[in-house]
């Protein structure tokens, strides 16, 4: 497990705080030593009788969950308390932000220890330090999850040119609206990947959006109703089962395919020939596939148990952003907020 050691501080010990949406997240951090440890509650379960994330539901469980994982990590690891507290400020539902950020505050007031405010996306961003051989600065980021479909240039820590966004549906909402056309319940995305794998991905030419035009941005809208028209015509003929396994790897192909030509356009417009993949949507087995096969440079990813939201991207973020850490004033909660709005570690922002 790789370790970070900013040249400006002794070794320090931070505990990372993850409560923008569904999962609570909890694990410490050491400068010196990598990885301590870690937990994670996912609320699946809690959301999917409902179809989808309802925030209230989520708010509630994290204060159910939060005080006691972060006792576990603490416990398993045999520290009694932090040197920083790193929570997420957002973007992320308000409520749940609250959760974590309340509970930043009030720890860091009994323990007498700062804390540091993080962007949930540079959390991301950052997961593959948290590997062996993390990348180097600078390098394309395309983060890909339920709610963000972005290509980022990272010139270095907090110097963030946004090339790219999604126009509307991010990458996996449109993943996880297409499972559920499919019937596949939520959370949809994993479900979708599955059964790819039983398909067809050329049995129905689906849009690659937006390919043809300039620019780096994305929309799925587009290629989400075109499964929808699909779905209703075999419905009508009656064999939508036989045809749910073509229908979802015709839909992944089309997705994936547009993700790694704008990755790679983006990358050559700005000169990089280094790449990491993070979010949710970054475990995508053929996504992780055609990325490595069509990229002509480095591809870096987190772990599988590190692309979805997790407590480890927020502690090494915060360990990353020791400069930041200050007495808390004031929770930070941010239901938007915008990566390329971050500034330099120390400079404010």
């Amino acid at each position: 497990m790789s370790a970070i050691i900013p040249y400006y501080l002794a070794p320090m010990i931070i505990l990372g705080i993850e409560t923008s949406c569904d999962e609570t997240g909890v694990a410490l951090y050491s400068t010196e030593l990598g990885l301590l440890g870690e937990a994670l509650h996912s609320q699946v379960d809690l959301h999917a009788v409902y179809g989808g994330v309802v925030p209230e539901i989520a708010s509630r469980d994290h204060i159910r969950r939060l005080l006691p994982l972060i006792r576990q990590v603490l416990g398993d690891a045999g520290v009694e308390r932090p040197d920083v507290i790193a929570y997420t400020a957002g973007p992320g539902l308000i409520g749940a932000l609250l959760v974590g950020g309340g509970m930043a505050a009030g720890l860091g007031l009994a323990w007498q220890c700062p804390v540091v405010p993080v962007h949930h996306m540079e959390g991301h961003l950052l997961a593959p330090m948290l590997e062996d051989a993390p990348p180097a600065f600078p390098f394309l980021a395309l983060l890909v999850s339920g709610g963000h479909s972005m290509l980022i240039a990272v010139k270095a820590l907090g110097d963030y040119e946004l090339l790219g966004t999604t126009v509307d549906d991010a990458v996996g909402e449109a993943f996880d609206k297409t499972a559920k056309l499919l019937d596949l319940g939520y959370p949809g995305g994993p479900a979708l990947a599955a059964l790819a794998e039983q398909g067809d991905e050329e049995a129905y030419a689906f849009p690659r959006p937006m390919l043809n035009r300039p620019g780096h941005d994305f929309s799925f809208s587009g290629l989400k109703t075109a499964v929808m028209i699909e779905v209703r015509k075999t419905r009508e003929r009656g064999d939508f089962e036989s045809c749910r396994a073509d229908l979802a790897a015709s839909f992944q192909r089309a997705a994936v395919d547009t993700l790694v030509v704008k990755s790679i356009r983006a990358a050559k417009s700005v000169g990089l020939d280094r790449m990491v993949v993070a979010g949710g949507v970054g475990a995508n087995k053929l996504l992780r596939q055609e990325m490595a096969a069509s990229f002509p440079g480095k591809v870096y990813y987190p772990r599988l148990a590190y692309c979805t939201d997790n407590g480890a991207m927020i502690a090494v973020a915060g360990a990353l952003r020791l400069a930041d850490a200050a007495t808390m004033s004031e929770i930070r909660a941010q239901a938007r907020w915008r990566l390329d709005s971050l500034a330099i570690p120390g400079t404010g922002g």
